[in-house]
């Protein structure tokens, strides 16, 4: 037996007292006694927080070290979509997942990827058809389907997208949603499709008319995508209905903080306390059915003990009865696995790069960047031409090229325009590319774009950035997404190389991979560009370059 003697922070009567909490050897909480000599003294005792949609891959991470760095902030539980590494390596990937988990105390959650590839527009690893995932959603360690981010396909009642959702209903389990600016009468029939939440609001109106449909609504602040100050208006409005969450957090900002800094920016910004707690802690828990503890008798230790309620300094966090987490240092295990991947492609040209000739006087159209946003513009724009009538980039106006190389096979690689990216020098690469992660790159002229295509190409995955004789790759070997290192080296890497880019290539975005990370997710308006070329996310369907 073990006592916790402290501030016991009691969501369900919303109030804070003194309490000796005693754990049984069974790791669950066996009484919880008031002790009045404690009402002004000792740490305070709440639940853990819990991440409610997470793409542990987009951490560069395995699980076990994403958990060494995740616990460390309070984080308890996650609810995650391994949809990154199944759109690359398919069931297999998902299984690896799994299997990597198990090795960490950390209870992380995993969904049925329910968009597998996420288009037909792009080339992916794998596919889950809906038989793959009606298999998968049957197994106890499957708790939800992942975020349907084919909304048109719900809308328009596709039958392949509607059977996987339907058998999601069958097995008991709830869908997770993903609809970027559907507003009204088709927000209400999204989710009246039986989906659940979704976490891609950027406005509070959206948000409103998602929740007016019964919907539950996650705010995110991840490292590209930031909708906290859009949606904090709904915090004490609807406690009940709220979930916070991260979807995308790159190394360096996991080792800063996770959902203890959603926590500690509402309560600062004077936020109900027992209403932030409930929307960090225990909506996740009860929307998803996790087996988490509530901090109540008869349940799982699942708590943290944090020394104020303002800074939420975490200084221990407990897991099923074990301090997995003491002042800043984990007390986790290792586990090396060994790598998986599915990398095809071989070396490039500049030739390669070239972007097909136009119109005398044509326009091209040109993917918007908004520095922490996931939703691009369709811009038209008349660009610099070489002697071939063929458009190049013109860094001085901020019109940089963008190609995506299809990495599963030898293929011509598909090429656009992008205006926001900020970059004046070189070139940036990357395998991290949602969601079927081809090599994405962005620079200023095609001999910086070959070589850093080239690169990742040489590591089979990875981030790479340079000019001129300058280099820097980290590589990740593991599905072409992930490191197999430890996460604060990873932290350390991903932080080092963003720096040179902001600095030596003179890019003036705040997460510059992370942005050029989502230029290939077509599923979120308004333009991107997928291995096979532009594609409309407003209309859903592919564009050329030339207006």
């Amino acid at each position: 037996m073990q006592e916790i003697k402290g501030r016991y922070v009691d969501l369900d009567a919303r109030e804070i007292y003194g309490a000796v909490m005693t754990i049984g050897d069974d790791g669950r909480i066996a009484s919880i006694e008031r002790d009045p000599q404690r009402d002004k003294r000792g740490w305070y005792i709440l639940p853990g927080f819990v991440d409610a949609h997470v793409h542990i891959e987009s951490s560069m991470l395995l699980p076990v070290e994403f958990a060494k760095l995740a616990v460390v902030h309070g984080t308890v539980a996650t609810v995650s979509d391994p949809h990154e590494i199944a759109n690359v390596m398919g069931l297999a990937g998902v299984e690896y997942m799994i299997e990597n988990a198990r090795h960490t105390p950390l209870s992380i959650n995993f969904g049925a990827p329910s968009c597998v590839p996420a288009t037909g527009a792009e080339t992916a690893g794998a596919v889950l058809d809906a038989n793959s995932v009606a298999g998968l959603i049957q197994r106890p360690d499957i708790r939800y389907l992942s975020e349907v981010m084919n909304y048109p396909g719900v809308l328009q009642q596709d039958p392949e997208v509607m059977a996987k959702i339907a058998a999601t209903h069958a097995a008991g389990k709830v869908v997770d949603g993903h609809a970027p600016g559907l507003r009204g009468e088709q927000a209400a029939a999204y989710a009246a499709a039986g989906i659940t939440t979704d976490h891609e609001c950027f406005t509070a109106a959206e948000a409103r008319d998602k929740l007016a449909a019964g919907m539950k609504i996650l705010i995110r602040e991840g490292s590209a995508a930031r909708n906290y100050a859009a949606l904090e208006e709904l915090i004490d409005e609807f406690p009940d209905r709220l979930m916070f969450c991260t979807d995308d957090s790159h190394p360096d900002a996991l080792l800063a903080g996770h959902i203890n800094r959603l926590v500690i920016r509402a309560v600062r910004g004077g936020h109900d306390l027992f209403n932030v707690l409930r929307i960090a802690c225990r909506n996740p828990v009860d929307h998803y059915g996790l087996d988490i503890g509530r901090l109540r008798v008869g349940d799982r230790a699942d708590f943290i003990q944090v020394d104020d309620l303002r800074h939420f300094g975490i200084m221990a966090t407990w897991i099923n009865g074990v301090q997995v987490a003491e002042a800043g240092a984990h007390r986790l295990p290792d586990f090396r696995p060994e790598p998986i991947n599915n990398f095809h492609c071989t070396p490039k040209q500049p030739a390669d790069f070239r972007a097909a000739p136009g119109p005398a006087g044509g326009k091209i159209r040109v993917i918007g960047v908004t520095d922490g946003e996931l939703v691009t513009e369709a811009l038209e724009m008349t660009p610099v031409v070489d002697a071939e009538g063929r458009p190049v980039a013109a860094p001085e106006r901020d019109l940089l090229k963008i190609a995506v190389v299809n990495r599963y096979a030898d293929a011509p690689p598909a090429v656009g325009f992008v205006h926001g990216m900020k970059l004046q020098r070189g070139a940036i690469a990357s395998s991290v590319a949602h969601d079927s992660h081809n090599i994405v790159v962005v620079g200023v002229d095609d001999e910086s774009i070959c070589r850093m295509v080239n690169a990742v190409i040489a590591e089979k995955g990875g981030i790479a950035a340079g000019r001129d004789e300058y280099l820097e790759v980290l590589p990740l070997p593991v599905a072409g997404i992930m490191s197999a290192e430890r996460g604060p080296y990873v932290a350390a890497r991903y932080a080092e190389i963003s720096g040179f880019v902001r600095r030596k290539l003179r890019c003036g975005l705040e997460a510059p991979f992370m942005t050029l990370s989502f230029l290939a997710l077509l599923v979120i308006p308004s333009l991107k560009l997928s291995d096979r070329g532009l594609f409309d996310g407003e209309r859903f369907r592919a564009v050329d370059l030339w207006v």
